[in-house]
């Protein structure tokens, strides 16, 4: 049943509440509780981690629904291409070489050019016919983060600290010592990426249909497909730079966009980021309210637990609508 303007408003209007509210949640939680900042220090802090974690969020969400779209398939995700994988053997390679400690400066350069070189290497080899194959495309990039998990996995047992800083940071860590620029720079490539993905929405929309169907339709389908994973790459690829590989986010919020708005890229799009806003500045949230005896908990880790059940129960759902 389609929805009607009036409902996708509200739809989109409860989102982004949930999104606000987790907003307003991170600024108000510190160590001794729920509290506005005492001092403007303290709130420029909670606010430059609270803009790195929507950004996070958001970019992951819009990177989750152009790579479920490309590829025809609702449990793809940012990291099924090998992108994560990709930069976290570019940062630990990084790190063996230069002896820098792992964080978001050290770690940009190494983590983009790593994730970059990946998408180019699974976008050469899925080509087919001049067209990019959706099957190849899952197969190259499960393959390649299994083979780049696993050289990772050796090349830290050679770090200094037997990879305990990479381990951490390959969980999913939102740093604080992202600067503005970096996380400016991020929020606009993460802008004008859901820009260009909602003025094609309706290209999107018909390219999901069908290969066949959409060239019928006169759908430019290899454009779209290349505006899709250009798109997904740079996100995930941005996303990594300033806070690692976050899991579940990429896979669990179009979900949860789709189940409230319908398919229509437009609106999926907008309520996709606001999602992903809300569960990675909610879980960063929880982590600052819950630190553990070693420190905050990776934000990573927080998304996975929420995410993983999320899932399960969306999964289960939507068999049960079939069996009926």
């Amino acid at each position: 049943m389609s929805l009607t303007p009036r409902q996708i408003g509200l739809r989109l209007g409860l989102l982004l509440a949930l999104a606000g509210a987790a907003c307003l949640l991170r600024l108000l939680v510190g160590g001794g509780g729920l509290a506005w900042p005492e001092s403007g220090a303290i709130l420029e802090l909670r606010a430059a981690r609270l803009a790195t974690g929507a950004v996070v969020g958001a970019g992951l969400a819009i990177a989750g629904v152009l790579l479920q779209s490309l590829l025809r398939n609702p449990l793809a995700a940012p990291d099924l291409l090998g992108l994560s994988a990709g930069a976290g053997l570019a940062v630990t390679v990084w790190s063996l070489a230069t002896g820098a400690a792992i964080g978001v400066a050290a770690s940009a350069i190494p983590a983009l050019a790593g994730a970059m070189a990946v998408l180019g290497f699974v976008w050469l080899l899925a080509q087919r016919r001049g067209l990019i194959d959706p099957v190849t495309m899952i197969l190259v990039g499960v393959i390649l983060a299994v083979l780049l998990g696993s050289v990772t996995a050796m090349v830290r047992t050679l770090l200094p600290d037997q990879g305990q800083s990479a381990a951490r940071w390959m969980m999913g860590v939102i740093s604080d010592d992202a600067s503005r620029p970096m996380v400016g720079g991020v929020w606009a490539v993460t802008l004008a990426v859901a820009g260009v993905s909602v003025w094609l929405g309706r290209l999107f929309d018909a390219a999901s249909l069908g290969e066949d169907e959409a060239r019928s339709s006169g759908v430019p389908i290899g454009l779209v497909r290349v505006v899709q994973l250009i798109g997904a790459g740079v996100l995930t690829a941005g996303t990594i730079v300033l806070a690692g590989p976050v899991g579940f986010v990429g896979l669990v919020c179009p979900h949860a966009a789709r189940l409230l708005l319908g398919p229509g890229h437009r609106v999926l799009i907008v309520g996709a980021a606001l999602a992903g806003i809300a569960l990675v500045v909610g879980a960063d949230a929880m982590v600052k309210a819950f630190p553990g005896p070693a420190g905050r908990i990776p934000v990573g880790i927080i998304t996975s637990l929420i995410g993983g059940p999320v899932f399960l129960v969306m999964l289960l759902r939507a068999r049960r609508s079939d069996a009926a």
